[in-house]
């Protein structure tokens, strides 16, 4: 469920899994970037930087990038996404990094899904599902156990990528504002909340300027 920016995608998706089995059947066009590559994105890496590893979900993890991260830094992972494709992708990496052992993968419907725990922490990155993006995040923060970490990277609204035509649709994306609204005062503490922008090569080696929204918090142990 992790996005990759096509140059030809239209403004408007069915995030269901006919997309997205469509979209990582399709990953390999030269006219593409994959968000879900070898390198995590580097807001995983920074925000999780003070946490000890304990058990993490990886909310529409795409192709694994993130979640062998995570395994390999000495997290116990559950890595959720609807996509067989992008699944036996991740299952590779994951082999050919020797952590098989700390990553579940899950072929799963996020908008349906019970995980039937709740993990310390939770992370999702540019992941869309058939759902808008702030329902999709409130749902995946019940999945944050108490004094755990909820860890959120995506795209902001109104915004193209510079060297391609792609625009991510209004539904998929989500503001600082709103994100940090879903979380109680009371039940969270909010202890990132950026709005940035980072640069990567994109098609036929032109810059692609990426600007994304990354809020991190901590879930309160015990109701106020």
């Amino acid at each position: 469920m992790k996005e990759r920016f096509d140059v030809a995608d239209p403004m408007t998706h069915e995030f269901g899994k006919g997309y997205w089995e469509r979209h990582w059947a399709q990953s390999h066009d030269t006219a593409s970037v994959d968000l879900g590559g070898d390198v995590p994105n580097p807001y995983l890496v920074r925000e999780t930087a003070g946490l000890v590893p304990d058990t993490a979900l990886d909310a529409g993890c795409g192709t694994g990038g993130e979640a062998v991260w995570l395994a390999v830094n000495g997290w116990q992972v559950t890595a959720a996404d609807i996509s067989a494709t992008a699944l036996a992708r991740a299952s590779e990496r994951a082999a050919a990094a020797s952590v098989s052992d700390r990553v579940t993968w899950v072929e799963a419907d996020l908008t349906s899904w019970d995980p039937g725990r709740q993990f310390e922490l939770v992370v999702t990155s540019y992941a869309h599902a058939a759902m808008s993006q702030l329902a999709f995040f409130a749902r995946i923060a019940e999945w944050v156990a108490p004094g755990g970490t909820l860890l959120i990277v995506g795209h902001l609204p109104d915004q193209t990528s510079t060297g391609s035509s792609h625009r991510t649709p209004t539904d998929a994306t989500a503001t600082l504002a709103g994100i940090t609204g879903l979380l109680d005062s009371t039940g969270w503490r909010i202890e990132t909340e950026d709005e940035t922008t980072r640069t990567l090569a994109g098609p036929g080696g032109r810059a692609l300027r990426l600007h994304d929204v990354v809020v991190r918090a901590t879930r309160a142990r015990t109701a106020e």
